[in-house]
């Protein structure tokens, strides 16, 4: 009988996915559900055909350099692959994929929700009950802004961009400007409703809020410093559910103290788990935990994404979602 190829995963999946890898795999796991060390993430890339892996694992160039070595595939939960070195990846032949276009929906869903909380105030509201100090309805009290009408400018404007405008602009009537690398096509900007800007510094002038879908890359980081949070009129919101490290916290801390940002929602944080202590004190702001893909069906569709990537390239055919 030929061995099962060994497969090492990172993080528990769910209970679907981790059953099918059971029934094609022997599958090697951490105890527990908890980051790993580099010297863990070595032992498996030496044990293990595979490595399937999520952004938060740091699979980084010393990771790589484990001896032995015998990963030949790193398949990574999720679109992001910023945490993984592909240099050093390539340099090792070793293929590694993620998992586009199943995550879109959900993470477009939880970017405008994080609009609707900062906009309408509603994580402040929530809190307020909880503690037990709200005293009754009264006409000037929580007063937040409106969100039909205004403008909203998407910066990034791939798959899940694209998706948020569409819900931006035709559910909620906002005027959506869009920014990224290239120009969008016509049919898709009759589509999703917006108008392509390809000055950034004009698209933040004009918007009321602006909602981040950008890759994490040296172009990218720090995108929106100071400078940029300055040109976003006063009394703006932020939204993140792209990477932390797209915003330059300094900055974004000193606009939503200062009052020029009314308000920010993040999804993601340059050091997660980590959040920036001083985040945490200011009741304008909405902090989920990385919570853009986390539906059971999306989740799911990401383990089965996957898989599909790591049979693709055992069979000996292309991984049909090769990063590198």
């Amino acid at each position: 009988m030929t061995a099962r190829r060994v497969i090492a995963v990172t993080r528990r999946l769910p209970a679907a996915v981790e059953a099918a890898l059971a029934t094609r795999f022997d599958v090697r796991r951490a105890p527990d559900d908890l980051p790993l060390t580099p010297a863990v993430y070595q032992r498996f890339l030496g044990e293990a055909d595979a490595l399937l892996c999520t952004v938060t694992d740091r699979i980084t160039a010393e990771v790589l350099a484990a001896n032995p070595l015998r990963t030949r595939i790193i398949a990574n939960f999720g679109v992001g692959t910023d945490n993984i070195d592909l240099a050093a990846a390539r340099a090792h032949e070793i293929v590694v994929t993620n998992t586009p276009d199943v995550l879109t929906e959900d993470t477009a869903d939880l970017a405008m929700a994080l609009i609707l909380m900062t906009m309408r105030r509603a994580g402040e509201g929530e809190r307020l009950v909880r503690a037990g100090r709200w005293t009754g309805w009264r006409p000037t009290h929580h007063l937040g802004r409106r969100v039909a009408g205004s403008t909203l400018a998407v910066l990034g404007f791939g798959r899940i961009g694209q998706a948020l405008a569409r819900r931006a602009h035709h559910g909620f009537g906002m005027r959506v400007l869009a920014w990224g690398r290239t120009a969008p096509d016509a049919a898709t900007l009759a589509d999703t409703g917006a108008t392509y800007v390809a000055d950034l510094e004009a698209a933040l002038a004009e918007a009321q809020v602006v909602s981040l879908h950008l890759p994490s890359t040296p172009e990218t980081r720090g995108l929106l410093d100071a400078r940029r949070l300055a040109v976003m009129p006063t009394g703006s919101f932020l939204i993140n559910t792209a990477r932390g490290d797209v915003v330059d916290d300094d900055a974004l801390v000193r606009a939503l103290i200062t009052g020029h940002l009314a308000g920010a929602g993040l999804d993601v944080y340059r050091q997660e788990p980590t959040v920036d202590t001083r985040l945490l004190g200011l009741e304008q702001v909405v902090l989920l935990p990385h919570l853009g893909s986390a539906t059971r069906e999306t989740r799911e569709a990401m383990g089965f994404r996957a898989l599909a990537n790591i049979e693709a390239f055992f069979r000996g055919d292309a991984a049909p979602d090769r990063v590198a």
